[in-house]
């Protein structure tokens, strides 16, 4: 089975990390091919702190 459309993210907290990382604008048009591998990776890095925050208030 394919992984597309098994998105694990939501757009809403795509866009909320971009801001944080100041890349918002390069993906205003929903377009993520200008954003550099080192951003995206920072991105993940910010939802698993934040997924991780998450659970370790909800315990």
């Amino acid at each position: 089975m394919s992984r597309r459309g098994r998105g694990v993210m939501s757009e809403r907290l795509k866009y909320e990390l971009a801001e944080e990382l100041g890349v918002a604008d390069a993906v205003r048009d929903g377009y993520w091919g200008e954003v550099s591998s080192r951003d995206c990776g920072n991105l993940v890095r910010l939802a698993i702190e934040r997924a991780e925050k998450t659970l370790a208030e909800n315990k």
